[in-house]
């Protein structure tokens, strides 16, 4: 059953990088509002006559808290109406007509594989609230490899809340690649640090989220390289 459309009021904006904004959105139906950490919201924004053309999906980026406050993060696109408007007309206290949670891109349940998350831009969003939910939940898993491709440092996003969980949680490796960058890390693009990663096929389950290019390729690298379909979720943007 498709959720119904209810009020959410903007309670904080943060400019995170020159192109991308954090959004905490409060809803206002309900005191606490379920979701599982991978899921989306759509967002129905008064940007075109026919219905359909004015909905944008976004991943939550928050983990479930009992609470009925949820953050996106997103992305300034190039002539894009649904960013546009959320950036040049949405402030702090503005209402947004918004319906979810929504889809599928979730963890699994038992984790019994190693975990690769790959992602680029805000592609992040989905595994950031994964993340925080294992650490919260003291959920058992095994490796977890979170590789997220962007093209400079600056565009790095939840860079520090990264490392600080990679402390905090066992088994989990953070690798940020870059592609327009030279840096003392990993260079170049996600497809790499993964292959290396699996270079003795552990049992993996691979999670990608971001541009379709990525995807595409990915999956057909995972797939040459003995995984099965079955291995592979994934979520597109844009």
């Amino acid at each position: 059953m498709i959720p119904a459309w209810q009020n959410g009021v903007v309670e904080r904006i943060e400019q995170t990088t020159y192109n991308t904004r954090r959004y905490w959105i409060r809803l206002q139906n309900s005191n606490a509002f379920s979701f599982k950490p991978g899921q989306f919201v759509t967002l129905d924004l008064p940007i075109h006559e026919q219905r359909n053309k004015r909905w944008r999906s976004y991943s939550i980026a928050s983990a479930p808290d009992n609470s009925n406050l949820i953050e996106l993060i997103i992305v300034l696109v190039e002539n894009g109406a649904g960013s546009g408007y959320l950036f040049h007309e949405v402030s702090e206290g503005t209402n947004l007509t918004l319906r979810g949670p929504q889809g599928v891109f979730t963890l699994p349940d038992p984790i019994e594989k190693d975990l690769f998350f790959i992602c680029t831009g805000t592609g992040i969003a989905p595994f950031r609230s994964m993340l925080l939910h294992i650490l919260n939940q003291k959920i058992a898993h095994q490796n977890i490899h979170l590789i997220f491709g962007t093209r400079t440092q600056q565009d790095l996003l939840y860079a520090d809340e990264m490392r600080q969980l990679m402390q905090q949680t066992e088994n989990l490796f953070y690798h940020p690649t870059l592609s327009r960058e030279h840096w003392a890390g990993h260079q170049g693009y996600v497809h790499s640090v993964y292959e290396a990663l699996c270079t003795n096929r552990p049992p993996a389950q691979f999670l990608l989220c971001g541009w379709r290019n990525m995807i595409d390729e990915a999956k057909e690298r995972i797939l040459k390289m003995g995984y099965d379909k079955k291995d592979i979720l994934l979520e597109l943007y844009g």
